[in-house]
């Protein structure tokens, strides 16, 4: 039953990412990854940049050799005027090819669960029947949290009415791209915004107060210590987050948060990875560059996002 997937995995989100604000609640256009971009921690972050969330983890599963190989075939679709080096007009170009091969991936994938009569779009229906199924009938008695259940179909179907346009209630592809990645839609931001207050906003009065921002990120268990990240935040919110100083973030603020302006996620991870990796500091790559470099690679979206295969039959 989705309605129990949908359920579990909102759990499971809850319980994995424990992580400061600017991590978890932040709408970069085109996610490039969930990871952290930390290159104290890891490389996972330009891992998926470069490769791609699923191509990056058949990357950690080849021999050296086979992912030099993997490598070399992805370098030369990335060199568009095959001069031997990547720029970073190229490096950016590719990943927001990535990003947007994530998006249709990922909407190709929800369609064919939800246009269930085949005829090329998704009714409000369609997408409530199959979601929630025969708990409607029973108006969600036979589930544990029963209100939990009629939120998420009340958030799902504002959600949808939103997308939809034309208020027909039947979702062309483009508007239920819309329903599935509000932040790629300047008139979804609304819905985003919203979203997210009701999800912080425990005690219902519409704005956000710093123990509502912290306990979003940050529950102590008995006589656990404050981690530092929490005193940053804390002092993020007051000093960036809140603007007008009145110990609240309301939609405006929440809108400055979570949804960057014009920040081109894809140019910075352009940006980062040539320095990472341009030995010579001539300003572009080549390829015994990206392969002295095998460890941030491997960790970036450049190389896999939305499942990219690197061969012959992947167009661009």
């Amino acid at each position: 039953m989705l309605l129990k997937t949908l359920v579990s995995l909102c759990v499971l989100a809850a319980a994995a990412f424990a992580v400061p604000a600017q991590e978890k609640r932040v709408h970069h256009h085109g996610d490039l990854s969930e990871r952290p971009h930390d290159d104290a921690q890891g490389f996972q972050y330009d891992h998926e940049a470069f490769l791609g969330k699923e191509e990056a983890k058949t990357f950690d599963q080849l021999t050296p050799e086979e992912s030099k190989d993997k490598l070399a075939k992805i370098v030369e679709r990335i060199d568009v005027d095959g001069d031997g080096y990547v720029s970073h007009a190229e490096l950016h170009s590719w990943i927001r090819h990535r990003q947007r091969r994530y998006i249709q991936e990922n909407v190709d994938k929800h369609w064919k669960e939800y246009d269930s009569n085949g005829d090329g779009k998704i009714a409000w229906d369609e997408y409530k029947n199959t979601t929630y199924g025969y708990y409607l009938g029973e108006e969600f008695d036979d589930v544990d949290d029963k209100a939990t259940y009629k939120s998420m179909l009340t958030r799902d179907e504002r959600r949808f009415r939103t997308a939809d346009r034309d208020g027909d209630m039947i979702a062309t592809r483009e508007e239920f791209t819309a329903f599935l990645h509000p932040e790629e839609y300047d008139y979804m931001k609304d819905v985003v915004v919203q979203e997210t207050v009701e999800d912080i906003d425990k005690n219902a009065d519409g704005k956000i107060n710093i123990d509502e921002y912290i306990g979003d990120m940050f529950t102590p268990e008995d006589g656990e210590r404050e981690p530092d990240w929490v005193t940053t935040e804390k002092k993020h919110f007051a000093e960036f987050r809140d603007a007008n100083k009145d110990g609240y973030l309301d939609a405006a603020e929440v809108a400055d948060w979570v949804l960057p302006g014009e920040v081109d996620h894809a140019d910075n991870e352009a940006k980062h990875l040539i320095h990472e990796t341009d030995t010579d500091k001539d300003g572009r790559l080549t390829l015994s560059e990206l392969l002295d470099n095998l460890d941030s690679i491997k960790s970036s979206t450049i190389t896999d996002y939305g499942g990219m295969r690197a061969d012959e039959h992947d167009e661009l």
